[in-house]
């Protein structure tokens, strides 16, 4: 159980504590709720290039980094479809410090030409390198562009194209700030060597008088339900073929994200899971494969991929994991089997949650999400589940109407 403390500052800012005097750090993350689904079809990528120009300097402090290195602390950032995320870890006397850095960017970027020339030219050369020149690395572009037709998820957090990014003017950077980074948008959570009224008064002090923003009604297109199978074959330069197959899930707050969840596991982590055993180690139709879910805020998707073997085509490789999928589909999972996954989904949430930084993170994550004490029942949620669960989901999700299959064709 992992108790906190959580309170709304008039300006609207979220404010949680948990309070673990086991260490002694102090981890503090400020996650703002704007993600790549907030963008524009004709402006993408600008999220993950706010993630950048959030470091260059604010109101009061040039250089953040510089003042965070001398307290003796780390941070760093992140941002998905849903959510951009900033943390530190420092000695828990130094949080003070923290904050104030925090509340200082928050309260106003320093807006320059200059920042947006240097952070623009930062970018477009991450995509550059992700994407146009690494093998598989423009996956995300042909998978989201298959698997969604209007939502927002159908561009990928770094963008469409590196030519949005190039074209961002100050005003429009401005504009993305003042809509989105604002106190009634955020949540603070700090965690480890604290008390809950210490940060209530640092709290007051360095966020209260920031004033709220107006933030837009959130209002997405909804992507319709799939009717039918998708595929697409890309050709590009990469070792060897592999094959991608994306299928539509429930959001991740919904409780069939559980059992979908679940049923990556029983497709394919690790030696004793089905598509390993049976397509890995004995048929030797891949030479690598994975099944995961993406869990969104919005319904997301859970990917099957895998490199292939020498001599192993696409046609063949797809044909395999549909006769596995159509096998899970017959037969619910025995219980033994079931009582294995469940355990390692509570091992791997315990894990999750064992420092201050990861609790701080899944708090504030949680908070987003609608529910911060999620934190504290989502083993509950999949140790309740049944075989039959599994096997209905199995029944409804991994459909051929419901798939969206990538076949990349490697070429020298």
């Amino acid at each position: 159980m992992i108790k906190y403390q959580r309170w709304v500052l008039e300006n609207g800012l979220r404010v949680l504590v948990h309070e673990d005097h086991s260490t002694p750090m102090a981890a503090v993350s400020v996650l703002y709720d704007v993600g790549s689904k907030d963008e524009q079809a004709d402006k993408t990528g600008f999220a993950h290039l706010f993630e950048h120009l959030m470091f260059g300097g604010s109101a009061n402090i040039p250089d953040y980094d510089e003042w965070m290195q001398k307290a003796g602390g780390e941070d760093n950032a992140f941002t998905n479809n849903d959510v951009t995320n900033f943390y530190a870890l420092l000695p828990a006397e130094n949080l003070e410090l923290a904050l104030w850095l925090e509340s200082d960017r928050m309260l106003s970027l320093n807006f320059s030409k200059k920042s947006l020339d240097v952070q623009r030219k930062v970018v477009i050369e991450e995509f550059k390198e992700t994407c146009l020149n690494e093998p598989y690395g423009d996956v995300w572009h042909h998978i989201s562009d298959l698997a969604y037709k209007v939502h927002p998820y159908r561009w990928p957090v770094i963008g469409l194209s590196p030519e949005h990014v190039a074209a961002a003017r100050l005003r429009d950077v401005e504009d993305f700030f003042y809509r989105f980074y604002r106190p009634n948008n955020a949540v603070l959570v700090v965690s480890g060597k604290v008390y809950a009224e210490q940060v209530r008064k640092l709290a007051e002090k360095w966020f209260g008088d920031i004033p709220p923003g107006s933030i837009p009604q959130r209002v997405l297109p909804q992507e319709p339900p799939q009717e039918a199978y998708r595929r697409k074959v890309h050709r590009a330069k990469a070792p060897v073929d592999a094959l991608y197959m994306a299928f539509h899930i429930p959001d991740r707050a919904a409780p069939g994200f559980y059992p979908a969840d679940l049923l990556s596991d029983v497709l394919c982590n690790g030696p004793s899971s089905r598509l390993f055993r049976h397509l890995y180690k004995e048929q030797k139709l891949f030479s690598q494969v994975d099944s995961y879910v993406v869990g969104q805020f919005e319904p997301g998707l859970l990917l099957i991929e895998g490199k292939l073997s020498r001599g192993i085509s696409l046609e063949q490789a797809e044909e395999a994991v549909w006769k596995e999928i159509h096998e899970i589909q017959r037969n619910p999972i025995p219980e033994k089997e079931l009582q294995k996954w469940k355990n390692k989904a509570e091992s791997n949430l315990v894990f999750s949650e064992l420092t201050a930084m990861s609790k701080a993170l899944n708090l504030s994550y949680f908070e987003a999400l609608g529910d911060a004490d999620r934190i504290n029942y989502e083993t509950d949620l999949y140790n309740g589940l049944s075989a039959e669960q599994i096997h209905q989901s199995a029944n409804e999700l991994l459909c051929e109407k419901n798939c969206c299959t990538l076949h990349y064709e490697a070429i020298a």
